[in-house]
């Protein structure tokens, strides 16, 4: 038995967290060539290509989300916290990453649909429609789930987590974002 539970101590790392992402080294190259991020021009919203690299020089908290309800909902509490401390936009974004190909199935029309009125609602903010899950192949992202990639000005992971973050995993995330933002 004993033997059981150490095998099992030594893969729980596996198991636990799924990404590919490495704490202070850079993340990898990633771009959305199919829809892509939203953008709101006179009222009308368009799909462009999107590029990761596009945004260095600002501190980033991406939050890559299947296409689910859930999903969303898993680090709700984090983006609260986010908007209640109203960080400088022109030094801090917040880039959503929708996967729709990870959506229930005959929902991917409503997720789109959802994703552009938060765009309407927050126009400063990146949301990108991932429809081929290229960022969730890239980056090794566990399905039907959320993940929290905190990205400095050079765009070093500081903090990743995929699933539910604690309230002292936010206070941590919340603490590394001010610190990124002094540098």
């Amino acid at each position: 038995m004993a033997i059981k539970i150490a095998v099992l101590l030594t893969c729980l790392p596996f198991f636990t967290w799924a990404h590919n992402l490495t704490l202070q080294q850079p993340i990898p190259a990633v771009s959305v060539t199919h829809l892509g991020e939203l953008t709101l021009h006179n009222n009308t919203i368009t799909a462009r290509n999107w590029q990761l690299s596009k945004g260095k020089g600002k501190v980033r908290l991406i939050q890559h989300i299947a296409g689910r309800t859930r999903a969303k909902e898993l680090n709700a509490p984090l983006i609260d916290a986010i908007k209640a401390a109203k960080l400088p936009r022109n030094r801090y974004r917040t880039v959503t990453i929708i996967n729709v190909d990870d959506a229930l199935f005959g929902t991917s029309s409503f997720v789109r649909s959802s994703a552009k009125s938060s765009k309407r609602e927050y126009p400063w903010s990146s949301i990108v429609l991932d429809e081929n899950a290229v960022v969730a192949q890239t980056w090794q992202l566990a399905a039907k789930s959320s993940a929290i990639i905190l990205l400095d000005q050079q765009d070093t992971v500081l903090f990743a987590k995929e699933g539910a973050l604690t309230s002292e995993q936010i206070m941590e995330v919340m603490q590394l974002i001010q610190g990124a933002l002094k540098n």
